[in-house]
């Protein structure tokens, strides 16, 4: 089917934020447009402000047929990749709309696996009004949940960089370690994590170790609680 050309039934937007993290969740989004949506200035979210994106999401959810967002945990992305993760909180947010669609529109050109037909378009998000107001739901979402957590595991700068690799976050795993947050299968958590497992068996091997290290290794974070599955979802 060509872009311009008219789509039947329900069509569902999907798209994913913070497959690229270094900590947290990777959230998603579905979103049921109607013709007369009426929504003005969707757009990428990345290519939006961050006052822009807030307003929108408001308008998103109170304009929509119906919107849903779910998240895959930082466990989950260990246990199963962050592809299959994303693929994961995809179906998940189509799954829990209050409006079946016969059809999903998804971002990229991996395809959840859903019980209606999936369309894949690379830049969907700034091809598809409906892809751009899931990718608006899943950043804010996934934003606001990243300043939470700021508060729960400060030090880290999460609040400015959303849980990416930036110098100032690589800087805060290498001086205070992982926490439970931290993907432990991305190559910067797994080295700090191993550099600080290594120290720990020196210093047990020492007659004058006490106590342990003050790091969350690898294994600890395996070994913390099951994810909580976390979804919200709208209708009007």
């Amino acid at each position: 089917m060509r872009m311009n050309e008219p789509r039947q039934g329900l069509v569902a937007g999907v798209d994913e934020a913070g497959r690229g993290c270094l900590a947290g969740p990777v959230y998603a989004a579905a979103v049921i447009l109607g013709a007369d949506h009426g929504i003005v200035g969707l757009n990428d979210s990345k290519q939006l402000s961050e006052k822009k994106r807030e307003r929108l999401f408001d308008e998103i959810c109170a304009r929509a047929l119906s919107w849903s967002i779910a998240r895959a945990e930082s466990a989950e992305i260990d246990r199963i990749n962050i592809l299959q993760a994303s693929l994961l909180a995809m179906r998940r947010a189509v799954e829990t709309l209050t409006q079946a669609p016969q059809e999903a529109l998804v971002d990229g050109n991996q395809a959840p696996q859903l019980a209606c037909k999936v369309t894949t378009i690379v830049d969907g998000d700034a091809l598809e009004p409906s892809i751009m107001a899931a990718s608006i739901l899943a950043k804010v979402a996934r934003d606001r949940e990243m300043l939470r957590l700021d508060g729960e595991f400060p030090g880290y700068g999460l609040a400015q960089h959303k849980g990416y690799g930036t110098a100032q976050h690589l800087r805060a795993l290498r001086e205070k370690g992982p926490t439970p947050i931290h993907r432990m299968s991305f190559a910067p958590c797994a080295e700090r994590a191993r550099l600080a497992s290594t120290a720990r068996r020196a210093l047990e091997g020492s007659p004058a170790m006490e106590g342990r290290a003050g790091v969350v290794t690898e294994g600890e974070a395996e070994a913390k609680d099951g994810p909580e599955q976390r979804v919200a979802r709208g209708v009007r």
